[in-house]
């Protein structure tokens, strides 16, 4: 029910914000990409953490938005990057209007994060924006080792997580930490959320890379094994060829990662049974378990009232157990 609540305050902050006018064509891209929707996860991690402390949560509205703004800015930029045509089934802003008002747009995103942020206490306010520049920075630099491994031969487990740490994980390490920052918690507890949030970045990471392969089409919303015809180096992908050798499949899956001309069906099939003879699925579910395990157990040390944490929890859970 909390959660519910978070998430109609969330939307109806997003649908009364107004970011400027002039020009409209400036601005109606990022009014754009805030209406496509999304899970608002990062927002609505901000107010569960203000209310572990705050009665009144409301006052983190805006800081939390400022997370929401930040995280489409990075979207609206890594589609021109990617040359994606679609994001939330809509086409994206570069294909909408062109690249150029996409690139312009995003950068006004990012101004109108600031701009939110600054609805923080001023006692708070040095501190916050040190703390969002610092995130922001490590989420540019996950997304240019993203975009490195593309064309690097091996990629370790360890790089791999070091990279979804940077671009996933430390916004919603950062969307807890904002929360408890405006709550005026003390820095201990601070500390803890920040670990809870990138726990459950990795974690949800882990869990998309999985779901990617062995999730149910009609439930994830898109098509399954798209990670493994983009030879993507997933958690599961880098696993597999740590252990191909061990298997006795190196040649079998070196020859589908070589192909230039292949039909996709037959392309995931085949690696999927690769993945299957290796256990891979079993591999991540381990690792996976493993940072949300991380992330439940600071949020025990958590000194706050259980049932206040409890929003947390079962959000944690969801985030576990989702099939999409």
């Amino acid at each position: 029910m909390a959660l519910k609540l978070y998430l109609e305050a969330i939307n109806k902050e997003i649908a009364e914000h107004k970011y400027g006018n002039h020009p409209q064509e400036l601005y109606d891209p990022l009014e754009y990409i805030m209406s496509l929707g999304g899970k608002r996860l990062r927002p609505a991690l901000t107010l569960m953490s203000a209310n572990l402390w705050l009665y009144n949560w409301q006052k983190a509205v805006k800081p939390a938005l400022a997370v929401e703004v930040f995280h489409n800015f990075t979207l609206m930029h890594d589609d021109i990057m990617d040359q994606a045509p679609i994001r939330r089934g809509q086409a994206t802003v570069h294909e909408k209007w062109d690249t150029n008002t996409a690139i312009l747009s995003g950068d006004v995103m990012l101004v109108a994060a600031y701009e939110l942020l600054a609805e923080v206490e001023d006692a708070n306010f040095k501190h916050v924006i040190k703390r969002f520049n610092r995130t922001a920075a490590e989420v540019c630099e996950g997304q240019q080792l993203d975009m490195m491994f593309a064309s690097k031969e091996n990629v370790s487990k360890e790089e791999y997580i070091e990279m979804i740490r940077l671009k996933t994980s430390v916004l919603l390490g950062f969307a807890l930490e904002l929360g408890a920052i405006v709550a005026g918690a003390d820095q201990e507890s601070v500390d803890l959320l920040y670990s809870i949030g990138v726990n459950l970045g990795l974690g949800f990471q882990v869990k998309d890379d999985i779901l990617d392969v062995y999730g149910e089409q009609a439930k994830v919303g898109k098509q399954i094994g798209g990670d493994i015809i983009e030879n993507k180096k997933t958690w599961l992908m880098i696993d597999a060829l740590e252990k191909a050798e061990e298997f006795g499949v190196v040649k079998e899956l070196n020859t589908w990662l070589q192909k230039e001309t292949f039909d996709n069906t037959e392309k995931v099939t085949a690696v999927k049974a690769i993945f299957d003879t290796i256990g891979v699925k079993q591999d991540a579910e381990q690792a996976m378990h493993g940072y949300f395990n991380l992330a439940f157990d600071s949020l025990k040390k958590l000194n706050v009232s259980e049932d206040k944490k409890q929003v947390i929890r079962s959000f944690a859970e969801d985030l576990l157990n989702r099939e999409h």
